[in-house]
C-alpha cells in the first residue's frame, strides 16, 4: 500500500520510524514544515520529522503550505510512483498525519484516505497538546487513537485506541516516548486489517489549547500539586518558568512536592519563592515545592543549590 507522511515534531518522528520500517508501508514521500530559526542564535533549524527521513533516505519535501497546489501535485505523484494503477486514481493511497502543526483543508481533506495519529483517547483532548494537557490536569490515563481526519478539530471518527497509564513521575519526555510507540504498532494495524471507523461520543469532549506563555508560568496563589504537574508536563521540550522579586523569570526543569496541603509561610518572597536550608522553594497556597533544577535567563541548567550559591536569595525563612 502506497503512503506518504506528514509530520513535524520527536513524536512523529518516531511513529515515521516504525512506519518506514514496515516493506508494505513504507512511505512514498514525506512532508513536514520549513526549517525554522531556533535557539538564542536563532539558527535555522530542520524539524525532527526532516531529520528523521534523512536519515532513513525516504524523499522529503518542506512546502509553505501543504494545502497548496504544487503540495497536493507531489502527494498525488508519490502515489502514481510507487502504487501504480491501484494508487493511479487518487495519488497516494494512505496519507498519515501526525503531529504536523498546521491544518489539512479541501480539497486535499477528499482526495485521498488520511489517518491522524493522535496521542489521546478521544473525545478527551482534542487539540494541538494532548499529552501536556492530561498531565496537567491530573488524568491518571491516557492513550492513542487512529482517526480519519476530517475538517473538525480532532473529531473524525475513530478506527482504533489504545490507553496507557500516566505515572505520578511521568514528564512529557517520558509519556510520550511511551505514546509514540504504541501509536506505531496501531497505526500498522490500521494499515494491515482496515478495522471500521465509529463516530466519536458527543459526551466528554475537552480540547487541549496551544501551549501559551501563561502556561508556562508557576503561580504560587494555586496548589503546589497543580505546579509540580506543569513542571513535569512542559519537560524537556518547553519548560516552566517562574517569576522572582525583580520580574526575572527562572526557567524549572525539575521540581518536587514537599507538602501539599500547607498554607503559604510569611517570609517569602514576592514571588513566593524562597530559600531555607539551601534548598531552593516555591511557597503555593496550599503547598510548597522544592526547585531542584533551574535554568537563569540567559545561562545554563543547574542545580537548585548551586543557583542559590550564584545569586542572591529570592527570599529566606
Amino acid at each position: 500500500m502506497s503512503t506518504v507522511f506528514l509530520g513535524t515534531s520527536e513524536f512523529a518522528a518516531t511513529i515515521l520510524t516504525r512506519l518506514a520500517g514496515s516493506d508494505a508501508h513504507r512511505p512514498a514521500l514525506v512532508l513536514t514544515r520549513p526549517d525554522r530559526p531556533r535557539g538564542r542564535g536563532r539558527q535555522l533549524a530542520s524539524p525532527p520529522v526532516a531529520t528523521r527521513a534523512r536519515a532513513l533516505g525516504i524523499p522529503l519535501e518542506q512546502p509553505a503550505s501543504v494545502n497548496d497546489p504544487g503540495a497536493r501535485e507531489l502527494i498525488a505523484r508519490a502515489g502514481h510512483a510507487v502504487g501504480g494503477e491501484l494508487a493511479g486514481q487518487g495519488g497516494a493511497q494512505t496519507v498519515i498525519v501526525c503531529a504536523f502543526g498546521a491544518l489539512i483543508k479541501e480539497p486535499l481533506l477528499s482526495e485521498h484516505e488520511i489517518l491522524n495519529v493522535h496521542p489521546s483517547l478521544l473525545p478527551r483532548w482534542r487539540g494541538a497538546a494532548p499529552i501536556e494537557r492530561a498531565i496537567m490536569a491530573g488524568d491518571s490515563q491516557t492513550g492513542v487513537s487512529i482517526i480519519h481526519l476530517t475538517a473538525g478539530l480532532d473529531s473524525g471518527p475513530v478506527c482504533l485506541t489504545a490507553s496507557e497509564a500516566i505515572r505520578l513521575d511521568d514528564t512529557y519526555g517520558s509519556l510520550s516516548a511511551r505514546l509514540a510507540e504504541i501509536g506505531g504498532e496501531l497505526l500498522l494495524r490500521a494499515l494491515e486489517d482496515a478495522p471500521a471507523f465509529l463516530e466519536q461520543a458527543e459526551q466528554g469532549v475537552t480540547y487541549a489549547e496551544k501551549i501559551g506563555p501563561e502556561d508556562r508560568l508557576l503561580d504560587p496563589a494555586r496548589p503546589a500539586a497543580e505546579a509540580e504537574r506543569v513542571v513535569r508536563a512542559l519537560h524537556p521540550h518547553i519548560g516552566a518558568r517562574v517569576a522572582l522579586p525583580d520580574g526575572a523569570l527562572l526557567g524549572v526543569h525539575r521540581a518536587a512536592l514537599l507538602g501539599a496541603e500547607q498554607p503559604a509561610r510569611a517570609g517569602a518572597g514576592a514571588a513566593g519563592v524562597t530559600e531555607r536550608d539551601g534548598r531552593l522553594l516555591l511557597d503555593c497556597s496550599p503547598g510548597e515545592l522544592e526547585l531542584l533544577e533551574v535554568q537563569p535567563p540567559g545561562g545554563r541548567a543547574m542545580d537548585g543549590a548551586s543557583y542559590l550559591r550564584g545569586h542572591s536569595p529570592p527570599g529566606r525563612r
